[in-house]
Order: C-alpha cells, then sequence, then structure tokens
C-alpha cells in the first residue's frame, strides 16, 4: 500500500520537530499550566491531524486546495485565532502577576479542555496542512496511485510521529517549568510565545496555496 516508509518516517521526522503553531501553544500551555495542559494540547493537536488525515482520504482536502475562496476563508479564520491567542498571551505578560507566600508565582490553571481546544483549533484552522497533505502523502504510494486505505495509512504514522515528538519534548520542558513560573520568566515566557503566535497569525494571513 505504501513505498519507501523508511524516508517518510525521516521525513514526518523532520517536520515534526520544525517549530510551528502547534508547538508554540504546545509550549506555552505546558511551561504555563504544567505537564496536563501541555500533554491535552498535543492530544487536540494530534486529533486535527487525524481529521486532516481522514480529509484528505475522501478528497475533501484536495477540493480545498482546488477551492481559492474556501482556501481563503479558513486561513483568516485560522490566522485570526492564532492573533487572538497571541494577544491573549501578550496582555497576560503585561499584567501584574499575582504571587504567593514566600513570592512565589501560583501556577495558573489552563483547564484540560481548554488546552485540547486550542490545540484541535490551531491544527484545523491551518489549511497549509491540507496542502501538505494533499502533497506529501501521495508521493509515498505506488506509481502515486494513492487509495483511500494509503493515504489513510501514511496519515496515522505521521500523526504518530508527531504525538511521540510532542509528547517527549512537553515531558522534557515541563520539568523546567517550576523555574519559567516565576514572575519575570512567566512574563517574558508569555510576551515571546504570544508574538510568536502573532507572527505565526500573520504568516498564515499572507501566505499562498
Amino acid at each position: 500500500m505504501i513505498t519507501n516508509v523508511g524516508a517518510f518516517l525521516a521525513i514526518s521526522a523532520l517536520i515534526a520537530v520544525a517549530p510551528g503553531p502547534d508547538t508554540a501553544i504546545t509550549t506555552r500551555n505546558a511551561l504555563v499550566g504544567g505537564r496536563r495542559a501541555g500533554l491535552f494540547t498535543i492530544l487536540g493537536v494530534s486529533l486535527g491531524l487525524a481529521i486532516w488525515t481522514l480529509a484528505t482520504g475522501v478528497g475533501v482536502a484536495a477540493l480545498l486546495r482546488a477551492s481559492e475562496p474556501a482556501f481563503v476563508a479558513l486561513k483568516v479564520v485560522g490566522a485570526i485565532y492564532l492573533c487572538w491567542l497571541g494577544v491573549q498571551a501578550i496582555r497576560s505578560a503585561l499584567r501584574k502577576p499575582s504571587t504567593a507566600g514566600g513570592g512565589h508565582v501560583l501556577r495558573r490553571r489552563i483547564e484540560s479542555r481548554v488546552a485540547f481546544r486550542q490545540g484541535l483549533l490551531t491544527t484545523l484552522g491551518n489549511p497549509k496542512i491540507a496542502v501538505f497533505f494533499t502533497s506529501f502523502l501521495p508521493q509515498f504510494t505506488p506509481a502515486h496511485a494513492a487509495s483511500f486505505g494509503s493515504l489513510v495509512l501514511l496519515g496515522v504514522l505521521f500523526c504518530l510521529v508527531g504525538l511521540t515528538w510532542l509528547t517527549i519534548y512537553v515531558l522534557a520542558i515541563a520539568r523546567i517549568g517550576d523555574f519559567l513560573r516565576r514572575p519575570r520568566p512567566r512574563r517574558v515566557l508569555d510576551f515571546v510565545t504570544g508574538t510568536v503566535l502573532v507572527g505565526f497569525g500573520i504568516r498564515l494571513a499572507t501566505e499562498h496555496r
């Protein structure tokens, strides 16, 4: 059903570690809200990728890629959402932090459902994934004869690679979260990740297919 599995996994791993909107929102949620928030963000990202995988298999992603109005509409919605998340983080950075006894900052609680929703919507709101899947996945099917089964299998493998990387990443950065949740580092973190998210949103809004 698929060819060159080793090459596909290697390329998928390189793509997974490349920073993007999903990495930015996962980083912020893991460092600000802790390991649980980071892991639920990953689950949202993974579900978003799984939905794009199914959309590619049934041809919806190809239709989206071919339809300029639909592509632009989803791109604008996704860009607005990323910018909104970024502005929220920047506003949080500019607010005076509340402290507990001893000068330690109380961990900001990020509800699991909120973290999950942010990961899901960040991924679903990026139509570039549809373009990527419809051009990348068929290259690893026999003679480019892409079938539903082969495309879904490749998409699932891609999702598993991304899920594995992000899980390892979250578990690693969560260990330094206690330090970064102190007043000054946390405000810097919020400002930086907020700026990055706004940047990703602007780039998404101005990119072409």
